[in-house]
């Protein structure tokens, strides 16, 4: 067996734990690799959110933040040739670039959208890793079908970052362009995907932009850290723009949507839809959930929400999100555009990159972290009911920051919270007279919280996991988890039994940890490395071969 088949044979056998760092051992070792992968920490659980900090001093600083989205990506993606993305998918890449009114590049209107800069560094890192540009599409629904969208592209930056790239831009001719109320002209294939919405409370059917939601692509969420009238407007909200018109119009309330043409009504709507979302407007008012009881029908109401929430439930319960990111290099309070406290939207220096597998879950920390209680938004409540996150308690929910990619797991109360305040459900109404723009940080009793399902993973006992890969070049990556917090000791020992290095010695909390050894200037063979902690002693075996 030559050396890269037994590489293959024994990283089977490893936990899947993966550090940047293999990058270069892959470029060493591989000849031809087949997959674009997410960092296996990242893809190994699904229930933790990740932050990373980021060094900007002024959001104008367009270097500053090419070179965090460029640095960003070279940590969570790498190369393999056994498992992840194949080279010859597509990977849909979903900015907000939402309808500006020409200001969307303009220093006052740059909070609108997901920072160019950034995304452009983001697909230069996935290019240096290894992804072709041309399988890379940026698409945005709002491009398509408003007064002023079709063109809004030019005015944003983002035709020159795909030009500078090499991605596709959504740019259809105008003979092809998706008119509002006009989805006659649509067919499967290269405009259009369509998706069947069976468990459905507003959809029967949704179409997007393709290639969202084709089955041949890997979609990449990277949403705005801003508020909005539905509160903060991150990966979840950030999707509804993944649709073609009118479809895209979540918020458009029931009686606007009863009103479309009764062909488009029947095609993708649900014929009960206003029975059932009254029905539950109800069933959650009773319930308690906070705010459901402003009145109206509009979007800005209880009942408003609720049909904004379902239908956001119904596209993501068709929608599979290969990683959800936040850029949050600044971020802007207000209502999502250019309006907002004093007059107009701020946009401060959050320095922070929220990101994950589940959406719901990097929203509720999003939340939290813009200074909002999650357990005041009923999208939230209606997302667990509808099983598409298991809480939206954020103390329920492993966080860990991501340090030059090694993930440390944190407490919510050791990380820094901002004020992006918002117009949502103002309290103006019952003698209430809560400002305009405020925050929804009010207490909300999530109830007795389940330790384990903070920890990631629920660990019951101490686990050493296989370093991976294993034998290895250069670097490699060791998972452990702790059923309770204690006093951590991990060491590298070489075949004589010489203590060579310690990756760990301190106090870590309940969970799951990942430790990273850097090899450099050690020579080839077999190495011991061991956990103590509390009594427990594990040690596993690793090969170094350069």
């Amino acid at each position: 067996m030559d050396r890269r088949e037994f590489m293959k044979t024994a990283a089977l056998a490893g936990t899947a734990v993966l550090l940047n760092p293999w990058d270069v051992l892959l470029r060493r070792t591989m000849a031809s690799p087949k997959y674009f992968r997410l960092h296996p920490f990242v893809e190994a659980h699904p229930e933790a959110v990740f932050i990373k900090r980021t060094n900007v001093a002024v959001k104008t600083d367009s270097e500053a933040k090419r070179r965090e989205g460029f640095n960003f990506a070279k940590e969570i993606f790498s190369l393999s040739d056994t498992s992840g993305i194949p080279l010859s998918r597509k990977i849909a890449i979903k900015p907000n670039l939402t309808c500006t009114g020409k200001v969307g590049n303009t220093v006052d209107g740059m909070g609108i959208l997901t920072d160019k800069d950034f995304m452009d560094g983001m697909i230069e890192g996935m290019k240096d890793v290894g992804f072709p540009a041309e399988r890379m599409y940026m698409r945005e629904g709002n491009w398509l079908g408003d007064a002023y969208c079709p063109t809004d592209y030019k005015y944003t930056g983002y035709t020159e970052v795909a030009e500078r790239t090499g991605v596709h831009l959504l740019d259809f001719p105008t003979g092809r362009m998706i008119y509002q109320l006009n989805l006659t002209i649509l067919k499967e294939g290269d405009e259009v995907i369509w998706k069947d919405v069976p468990e459905g409370i507003v959809f029967k059917r949704i179409g997007y932009v393709a290639p969202f939601n084709d089955p041949d692509a890997w979609l990449l969420d990277v949403a705005k850290f801003k508020a909005h009238g539905m509160g903060l407007t991150l990966t979840v909200k950030n999707l509804q723009g993944m649709c073609v018109h009118p479809l895209i119009h979540f918020c458009e309330g029931v009686d606007r949507t009863k009103k479309y043409p009764k062909d488009i009504f029947d095609a993708y709507f649900k014929a009960d839809l206003e029975e059932h979302v009254a029905e539950l407007h109800a069933k959650h008012l009773k319930e308690g959930v906070p705010r459901w009881d402003k009145p109206g029908r509009n979007w800005n109401s209880g009942y408003g929400m609720e049909m904004w929430a379902q239908r956001t439930c119904d596209s993501l319960s068709v929608t599979n999100v290969g990683l959800a990111v936040v850029e949050g290099i600044y971020g802007r309070d207000g209502n999502g555009f250019m309006k907002g406290p004093g007059g107009k939207a701020n946009d401060y220096m959050t320095n922070v990159i929220i990101f994950g597998k589940n959406p719901f879950k990097v929203d509720i920390i999003g939340h939290w972290l813009g200074g909002h209680e999650p357990g005041n938004f009923g999208l939230f409540h209606i997302a667990k009911e509808r099983g598409l996150t298991d809480t939206f308690n954020p103390h329920e929910i492993p966080v860990y920051l991501w340090e030059e990619g090694v993930p440390k797991l944190v407490s919510l109360d050791e990380l820094e919270r901002f004020e992006l305040k918002t117009y949502y459900l103002q309290r103006n109404y019952n003698g209430q007279n809560e400002p305009l723009w405020h925050l929804v940080n009010e207490p909300y009793d999530y109830g007795p919280t389940s330790v384990e399902a903070t920890e990631g993973g629920k660990p019951e006992a101490y686990v050493l996991g296989q370093n991976y890969p294993n034998p290895f070049n250069s670097s490699t990556i060791i998972e452990y988890r702790l059923p309770k917090d204690g006093y951590v000791t991990l060491e590298v020992f070489n075949s004589r039994g010489q203590r060579v290095d310690v990756l760990v010695r301190g106090w870590r909390r309940r969970g799951v940890h990942m430790a990273v050894w850097n090899a450099d200037g050690r020579a080839s063979g077999v190495y011991i490395y061991r956990l103590r902690v509390d009594g427990f002693e594990r040690t596993k075996r690793m090969v170094l071969v350069r």
